[in-house]
């Protein structure tokens, strides 16, 4: 019994002191996981820890990194399979954290993005209103100025 509670204690300290990767680090793997299977599991790897509840952000991320896994693969089934679990996993980030500009921004790119025959454009409109609105109260200026460049490409 004492084995088992300090097997417990010590799992819970190593997860307490695991380091929350920068969100800097996070965004430029996501860009560099288009071109990359390889960098695109590298990113669910070390996502994998978060969820809607201890990281709305990168718990979108993880999604989203999910999602783009199907453009790495060449079974239609697979491809689906990750595509499907991606969108479940975002929409619970966004549902936990509806005010969360990134992941709005992340569900807009996507949504912009995918195939149309996936039917996954329901929030496209509303979340380009949300960008709009939101652009101007943004601190982060890094995130603003790419969410900007974004805004203003033609759709």
């Amino acid at each position: 019994m004492r084995l088992l509670l300090f097997c417990i204690f010590l799992n819970q300290a190593f997860l307490s002191s695991a380091k929350t990767p920068e969100i800097e680090e996070v965004r430029l793997l996501f860009h560099k996981a288009e071109s990359s299977q390889k960098l695109c599991v590298e990113l669910i790897e070390l996502l994998e820890p978060y969820n809607e509840k201890n990281n709305a952000l990168l718990s979108g991320y993880k999604a989203c990194a999910t999602m783009l896994m199907a453009k790495h693969l060449i079974n239609p089934f697979s491809k689906f399979s990750y595509f499907k679990r991606g969108k479940i996993m975002l929409e619970k980030a966004i549902q936990f954290d509806q005010r969360n500009i990134e992941l709005r921004f992340l569900r807009y790119t996507i949504q912009t993005n995918v195939p149309s025959f996936l039917n996954y454009s329901d929030n496209k409109e509303n979340d380009r209103v949300f960008l709009d609105q939101s652009l101007s109260k943004m601190n982060d200026q890094k995130l603003k100025n790419i969410i900007s460049a974004y805004l203003k490409k033609p759709s």
